[in-house]
């Protein structure tokens, strides 16, 4: 009991270190937002969103593991499953994408503000209305050659399966022509052999979760590994919306090395 004390206050320790930096990379971000980001073009922008992003997992003490190609140039819908906030983090220091997210995260101190200013679209899931604008926006951004990124789920799950995929978010590209390309994104713990793939729980981000509980969660793990495995761009060859989510969510899954999908 004695041994552990001193590990578990070091551990504490470096956590609210990692926290303060934490902090000021936040602000920074925010500042490049709102000073530097109306005068660069979207490749500046990109390439800021992907360093910002590889920095903030630095100091998070994640490691970012990468599998597969993401996708060079759009257009494209990124389609992955959801664990956690960490996930846009992730994907973004991979390949940054224009995400769609619920409105709720608009609201997330300073992080919202921030999420907001790299051009994340924003739905109200519960107003058909607005899905269906949303829809329309993501069809134009795909004209405009953008890589988008969603999380068909519509919900974070709790890491040990991928829950139903909601169809409607294909639907731009099924208007498009555009081709989905399916990302399988899961929490390892580098402490156990590879080839024994245990999940990470810090991450995990579900129910009445408070942002601050989950987030001190992940800044007092260790060997928190964020694995990415990128599958082949397809098009939706003649499947309808529904079949189309389907077959993703199961591609997905294999990509995240969770069991496939039975309901």
């Amino acid at each position: 009991m004695r041994a552990t004390e001193p590990a578990q206050s070091r551990a504490r320790w470096r956590a609210v270190a990692r926290a303060a930096w934490l902090l000021v990379h936040v602000l920074g971000g925010l500042w490049t937002v709102w000073r530097a980001f109306p005068r660069w073009d979207e490749a500046a922008r990109a390439a800021r969103i992907q360093a910002w992003s590889a920095k903030a997992l630095r100091i998070l003490g994640v490691t970012l593991r990468v599998e597969g190609e993401p996708p060079a140039a759009g257009p494209v819908l990124v389609v992955s499953n959801h664990v956690s906030w960490l996930d846009i983090l992730a994907i973004d220091a991979a390949r940054p994408c224009r995400f769609v997210s619920k409105a709720d995260v608009r609201h997330w101190p300073l992080l919202g503000r921030l999420v907001a200013g790299a051009g994340t679209l924003f739905i109200e899931r519960d107003r058909k209305r607005d899905a269906l604008r949303v829809v329309h926006h993501l069809a134009e951004r795909l004209r405009a050659c953008d890589v988008l990124a969603v999380f068909p789920e519509g919900t974070t799950s709790d890491g040990r399966t991928v829950l139903p995929f909601h169809a409607n978010l294909l639907q731009a590209a099924l208007v498009t022509g555009a081709p989905a390309q399916p990302l399988g994104l899961a929490y390892r713990d580098a402490r156990v052999p590879a080839e024994a793939l245990s999940r990470h729980d810090a991450p995990v981000y579900v129910g009445d979760t408070a942002l601050l509980t989950s987030l001190w969660r992940v800044l007092t793990a260790q060997g928190l590994v964020a694995h990415l495995r990128w599958g082949c761009p397809q098009t939706a060859s003649g499947r309808d919306r529904r079949t189309w989510a389907a077959d993703l969510r199961a591609e997905v899954a294999v990509l995240a090395g969770l069991p496939p999908p039975t309901d």
